[in-house]
Order: C-alpha cells, then structure tokens, then sequence
C-alpha cells in the first residue's frame, strides 16, 4: 500500500480528487458513495503511475495522469474547472448537450497553450473551424496517439440497432486510453454491447447506466462482470425518473466477483448549474 502524507491528503479532499496508483495488490471491497478520497491500486505493469480522477458532473470529468490532465465531455459553466489544471486532451463522445458544449470548449481550449480534442466525425461538423483545427477525427474501432497517451475509439449505442435509436452505433465513441501499461475505459452513452463485453486488461473503467439513454443498472452490471475491470465507476446515472440506483449496482458486481473494486461518487453535486441539468432529455 502506497500512503499519502496529511498534507496531500487533505489537498486531494479539497479538490475532490481520488488517486489510483499501479502496483501489484489484493483487491479491497467497495467503498460508500460518503467516502471522499480513496488510494486504490490495479495491476502492473507501471507500478508507480497514478491517475486522479476527479468527476464534476453527469459525464464531466477531469484525468490527471503522469503530470497530464484531460477532460472528458465538458460542459457547462467555466468556474467547475477552476480547481483543475488546463486540459491538455479533451475527448469527445457525442453530438448531445450533455457532452457537447461549444462555449465551454473554447473557454477551455483558450486556456491552455497545447490541447488536443479527440472527437468522432459527427461531433467534429458541430465544432466551428478554430475548434477543428485542434480536432484529431476518430472513428469507431480507429486509434490515435496523442501526447503520449494511446488511444482508441470503441462503438457506443443502444441495443437493439434500430434507426430510431437515440444512440446509433458509428455516430458517437467510447474510448479506451493507455499510457505506461495502465488502461482507462471511459464508455459514453451506450449499452451493454459485445465490444464493451470484449474488452480485456481496464484497469479503470465509467459505465452509464439510465433509461431510457443507455441500460438499466442490471445490465450494466453484467457487463463489468464480463469484462471484469480492476476497477469502476458508475458515472451518467441520471435519467427521466431521477438517479439510478448506483448502490445496487455495486451490490450486483461485488456479489458477482468481488475482486472488482466498486467506486460510487456523487456526479450530481447540488451546485449542478441549470444549463447542464436541462439536458436530460438529449442523454
């Protein structure tokens, strides 16, 4: 087990960070959604590598790793991101307000000298042209390498494929990033699909999970129990009828294998601003 000094601790509570750090480890049960800041570990082979994740809401959320930062889906007002360092990757999954926000995405690429936005095709005609021009353009099964990170689109959609889907496979992307051996998968807006099922070696993985969006929390339980994560987040859990039932869902995966390591957050702060609340309905 790797400890951290008082004073960084307290530093990663101010800023709502949880920090994972590589090392070969026994797996530790799932811990409250009251739990503030947890050290964790996953496997090798990059035992000192640490990634902090920090969730500012719904689909947000900011990745530092190995002295990098990125951001994934950010939306809505600028002053969420005061706490953390400016973006050096952006990924973008999906064309709907609640991943997509073209002011936001200014604001930020404004503030940093060198960021790379990674987007699949869709998203990039939404983005006007000085956007674009930072814009790396990846497509479904497609992989980039962007400042040293790996990193490669996975499909993301609703089951079963119809064209009325509000996710149709091709249009929007997952990812799966990797730096130093370490492997983070962020899903998007999608369901329990056989490439999700097929995914080996995550070390770190954001399942969603509210109808009538993506897939009841059954589901997305089976399939982290298929692919079996080091360890998950249940993140994009609000739907119509409120919050899904992030608790039960990490009752499912412990019962199912209790090597995964379940982290419930609260991805839903009551600051939440009204412009990303009332996206609801496009998720």
């Amino acid at each position: 087990m790797k400890y951290i000094p008082i004073a960084l601790l307290m530093l990663i509570l101010g800023m709502g960070g949880y920090v994972y750090v590589t090392k070969q480890q026994s797996r530790i049960p799932p811990v409250s959604v009251e739990q503030a800041t947890t050290t964790t570990t996953v496997s090798p082979p990059a035992p000192d590598a640490e990634v902090t994740v920090t969730p500012i809401a719904h689909a947000t959320m900011v990745l530092s790793w190995d002295g990098l930062t990125l951001y994934t889906d950010p939306v809505g007002e600028i002053t969420a991101f005061a706490a953390a360092a400016a973006p050096n990757i952006i990924l973008l999954t999906d064309i709907h307000p609640d991943h997509l926000d073209i002011n936001t995405l200014e604001a930020l690429v404004a503030s940093s000298s060198m960021v790379t936005i990674i987007a699949p095709d869709t998203v990039v005609q939404e983005l006007p042209a000085p956007l674009q021009a930072k814009t790396v353009t990846l497509g479904n099964g497609s992989t980039t390498v962007a400042q040293g990170f790996t990193i490669q689109a996975v499909p993301m959609y609703n089951l079963p494929e119809v064209a009325e889907s509000l996710h149709t496979k091709g249009r929007g992307n997952g990812y799966v990033i990797e730096r130093s051996g370490t492997r983070v998968y962020v899903a998007g807006d999608t369901e329990d699909t056989p490439e999700m099922r097929a995914l080996k070696d995550i070390d770190i993985a954001f399942i969603p999970m509210n109808l009538p969006y993506t897939m009841t929390v059954e589901a997305a339980a089976d399939a982290v129990l298929a692919f079996a994560p080091h360890v998950v987040y249940p993140y994009h859990y609000r739907g119509k009828d409120g919050l899904s039932d992030i608790t039960l869902f990490a009752s499912l995966v412990t019962a199912g294998n209790p090597a995964i390591r379940v982290e419930l957050r609260d991805w839903y702060p009551v600051q939440e601003t009204a412009s990303s609340t009332a996206t609801t309905t496009s998720e």
